[in-house]
């Protein structure tokens, strides 16, 4: 055995406090199969495009199968994701006449670049032909890529956090790369691309503030409630949900994707609340104040949040324009001109 101080560095343990995979050195694995069957059905949900023929929509995610990890050896991050998909969506013309088809995705894989992915529509095979279909093989398609290229943005950001422990000076440097170690990965959440920061795990992470608008048509007392009341949440939101609407009280969104604590509530004019998603750092909360303010027949909604992850905020911005702005609108009938 080596005295104190000599041997191999890779086995000195006083670098790390917890004294856990010194370096990064040592292989760790983590299985992502759960979480990327959630993921991708929360991100294919609800997914609807439009033209002036009329809309779609994709109301079920029936078949998700497959499997996703992820590997870290000496500092760099392996992937490997497998999925075949298949989705239902539902048309309507401006008419009312419904229509129902098909999408499927017999390739999502680390293999395969995000461009090349093969996204089959089609109509069932009673139904009549519809102009819809061209626009869910269009628009549809395309937004069904993108909501895959979320899966792998998130995937790659979200559920990394923790893997790449910090080192000494407490700085984690993740390096990523797929299974493939031929191919360049083009299937970073950020349109451009980009390798996402690193995530410091295990010491403060870096955060950051972000401020929303949106302008409902209807009163502060009628949006204040919306997110208030159980039933009124879980149908905005399309999922399940367990709301507690008094200070103090606990949720959970989205089918227990998102959860946090009431802390603040003055009727009609303001809410603050304790907001994280499940994939962030363990006990990691934003702040989120929400402050109703009428303007004569319609309320506009200010959100502030404080304490996203930074890696998170183009997320945190979209999720909320969808789930939140958009899904209110759609239900309710608050709709109102967008800013």
């Amino acid at each position: 055995m080596a005295k104190w101080g000599e041997g191999d560095p890779r086995w000195i343990v006083e670098e790390r406090a917890d004294a856990t995979n010194v370096n990064n050195w040592h292989w760790t694995e983590r299985d992502a199969t759960n979480w990327s069957s959630d993921k991708l059905k929360y991100l294919l949900m609800g997914l609807s495009v439009e033209n002036d023929v009329g809309t779609c929509e994709v109301t079920e995610v029936s078949k998700v199968e497959g499997e996703a990890s992820i590997n870290n050896r000496k500092g760099k991050l392996i992937f490997f994701y497998e999925w075949v998909l298949k989705a239902t969506w539902t048309g309507k013309t401006k008419s009312g006449v419904k229509y129902k088809g098909s999408v499927e995705v017999p390739n999502l894989s680390d293999e395969n670049d995000m461009d090349d992915l093969d996204i089959v529509v089609s109509l069932n095979k009673d139904e009549p032909d519809t102009p819809l279909l061209s626009l869910m093989k269009t628009k549809g398609a395309a937004k069904v890529r993108e909501a895959l290229g979320s899966y792998v943005g998130y995937l790659k950001t979200e559920f990394t956090q923790g893997m790449i422990l910090p080192t000494a000076n407490g700085v984690a440097t993740p390096q990523s790369t797929s299974q493939s170690k031929a191919k360049t990965d083009k299937t970073q959440i950020s349109s451009g691309g980009s390798t996402a920061a690193p995530v410091n795990t295990g010491v403060k992470i870096p955060t950051c503030k972000l401020s929303m608008r949106e302008t409902f048509q209807t009163s502060p007392a009628d949006l204040y409630s919306v997110f208030l009341k159980q039933e009124m949440v879980a149908a905005f939101t399309h999922a399940s949900a367990t709301v507690d609407g008094e200070k103090g009280g606990r949720f959970r969104l989205l089918d227990g994707n998102v959860c946090g604590e009431f802390t603040e509530l003055v009727p009609d004019e303001k809410i603050v609340m304790k907001w994280r998603y499940n994939t962030w750092p363990s006990e990691h909360y934003a702040t989120i104040t929400l402050t109703f303010v009428d303007r004569s027949s319609q309320t506009e909604l200010k959100v502030h949040c404080v304490g996203v992850p930074d890696s998170q905020e183009e997320l945190m911005k979209e999720g909320w324009k969808r789930y939140y702005f958009e899904g209110i609108k759609q239900t309710f009938g608050f709709g109102a001109r967008l800013y």
